[in-house]
């Protein structure tokens, strides 16, 4: 039977009271204003690697029971402020995933996620890794463009390999899953970047990663010097992804087809097609300002400022015990 008990210490409750007192006077000092949007939504993220909670709502407008999905991540909402003219904006709180438990993660998790108006995704990451020196004190950050760290750890050019290389590639490295012909180009390349490339960077200082595959831009601008990569950035540190984080797209036609193709990727995979969230592009129509925008895991964030070794270790009631 579940305990009642919280799985933190009274001191990791206290260094969370900390680290989010520290988090808020970074943005207070930088004019940066605190927002807060919904955690229910009608629309939901479309990509085929994430899956959001589902209730039904029987109290609509319409008179109709319909679905609200939990947000996995505040990006739609805080986008559409934008739009509204908010300017620079950031939230702290809660985003949920369909995911099991593990070392990292917990289905109900807390995201620090802001944008910055007039940044670039080169800004932004000098913004982030001042963030990490204020609350980890690390060192300046390395920096590599996806393709980098995948000639030097992996042995091959993501932007120019075949299907027979990365199997190659996962075969020496022992990478032993079922099927692995059945698997897409890129779900490869998060494979083997996740077996060989993750565990070799970020741990004396945080790493960035940015200029991934235009395949896997998300809400990403593509790079307009070269159309095989999109203007995306990862964090990590110490064993963790940290964060996110993009140039965002402002182009509501584009981003429209990128959902449709999520779609058309999970219909392909048997996966059930999630409803677009019309208000986002209803909001990127009235237009989006130049900005740039990351989400971070407060909770990893934690572990790495504590010296945790579990997720359990900085939340008081995981989803076992919730």
């Amino acid at each position: 039977m579940p305990s009642w008990k919280p799985t933190t210490t009274h001191q990791a409750r206290i260094a969370r009271a900390e680290l989010l007192r520290l988090i808020r006077e970074f943005f207070y000092k930088r004019d940066v204003l605190e927002v807060d949007t919904p955690l229910l939504s009608n629309g939901t993220v479309t990509d085929e690697h994430l899956d959001a909670f589902e209730t039904p709502f029987h109290f609509s407008a319409t008179g109709k029971t319909t679905s609200l999905f939990l947000q996995t991540s505040p990006e739609y909402a805080m986008k559409r402020l934008l739009c509204a003219q908010s300017g620079s904006i950031y939230q702290i709180g809660k985003a949920f995933r369909h995911e099991g438990e593990g070392r990292w993660h917990n289905p109900e998790f807390t995201m620090l996620e802001w944008y910055r108006v007039g940044f670039n995704h080169f800004d932004l990451m000098d913004e982030v890794d001042a963030l990490l020196m204020e609350v980890l004190a690390t060192q300046p950050s390395d920096r590599f463009t996806y393709q980098q760290a995948f000639k030097k750890h992996v042995g091959l050019d993501p932007l120019d390999t075949t299907d027979t290389a990365l199997l190659n590639a996962m075969r020496d490295n022992n990478i032993d899953i079922h099927e692995p012909e059945t698997l897409s180009i890129d779900s490869k390349l998060q494979l083997l970047f996740s077996y060989c490339v993750e565990p070799r960077i970020g741990q004396e200082k945080p790493c960035f990663i940015y200029d991934f595959p235009a395949s896997q831009a998300a809400l990403a601008k593509i790079n307009p010097d070269d159309a095989r990569v999109a203007q995306r950035f990862e964090v990590y540190f110490q064993g963790a992804e940290l964060a996110n984080g993009f140039n965002e797209l402002s182009a509501p036609q584009e981003q429209r087809a990128r959902f449709e193709e999520d779609n058309a990727k999970r219909q392909a995979s048997g996966l059930p097609v999630k409803p677009i969230d019309e208000l986002f592009l209803e909001a990127l129509d009235a237009g989006l300002p130049e900005c740039a925008g990351v989400a971070l895991g407060v909770d990893r964030l934690l572990m790495l400022k504590m010296g945790a070794t579990h997720i359990q270790q900085v939340i008081n009631f995981p989803v076992s015990r919730a």
